[in-house]
């Protein structure tokens, strides 16, 4: 497989994009289904094939990590070649990391009881598998967002029928995907993850008083892989635009 740039992972060449999906059948595992994307050369791959090994890794590198910072949990993960540039992996990824950090920070359940972190992780797993790739464009909500409701649904014990609770979640998630449309797309699901983590972790720590930490800037070390990054446009890009970043980074 390729990790290429964004781009097919069986051969390297540019995804397309279809605003209507379309029968395809995954070449890894021949699973036939609808979809939105193949490659220039045809090839499909189906989210399930793409995110395996990523979220196996992620739930492993997560049950593990002593760290209570989620911004550098998901830095490890996604410097691991299973974590490809872009894909349904990283809606793993958000929310098992803020579960991690918050863990870790002697973070409790809603017995007031420390939190049973891979009990926790299972669940953010079985939660985060039924979201597909490309979210973001085709339903209006990144998967991002969605992985950090459903971590912060988990920790505060959120269901359809809760008051707060479930008032919470939605105010998470609607702070994410704010920040979001104001520094616009395409796709980068660093960018996103990012800008998601730096959103819920304070929101997290102050309605229920964990201790998460994060680090004093986050700077962007993947985006020689996405060929579609915005570069100075990106508050994270090494050399950002002052006034792109200026905007950004005074909410986090």
């Amino acid at each position: 497989m390729s990790a290429g740039k964004a781009n097919c992972l069986v051969c390297g060449a540019p995804l397309v994009y279809w605003e209507d999906a379309q029968e395809v059948e995954c070449v890894i595992c021949g699973k036939k289904e609808t979809g939105h994307s193949i490659c220039e050369d045809g090839h499909y791959v189906c989210d399930m094939c793409h995110r395996s090994q990523g979220v196996d890794y992620i739930m492993g590198l997560c049950s593990g990590s002593k760290s209570t910072d989620p911004i550098a949990i998901m830095n490890e993960a996604m410097n691991d070649k299973s974590i490809y540039p872009n894909g349904p992996e990283h809606h793993t990824l958000i929310g098992a990391a803020l579960i991690t950090a918050y863990a870790n920070a002697g973070g409790k359940n809603t017995k007031g009881e420390p939190l049973d972190k891979d009990a926790a992780l299972a669940e953010l797993k079985k939660r985060s598998l039924q979201v597909p790739g490309g979210t973001c464009g085709f339903w209006g909500t990144c998967g991002a967002a969605t992985s950090s409701g459903q971590a912060m649904s988990i920790l505060n014990g959120s269901t359809p029928m809760t008051i707060e609770p479930w008032a919470q979640c939605q105010r998470l998630t609607s702070n994410i995907l704010g920040r979001m449309a104001d520094i616009g797309g395409p796709r980068c699901c660093k960018r996103t993850g990012y800008i998601a983590v730096l959103t819920a972790v304070p929101y997290i720590n102050e309605v229920l008083g964990s201790t998460m930490t994060l680090p004093d800037e986050v700077v962007c070390t993947f985006f020689a892989r996405n060929a579609e990054c915005r570069r100075q446009d990106c508050p994270f890009f090494p050399n950002a635009n002052p006034e792109v970043k200026a905007a950004f980074l005074p909410n986090a």
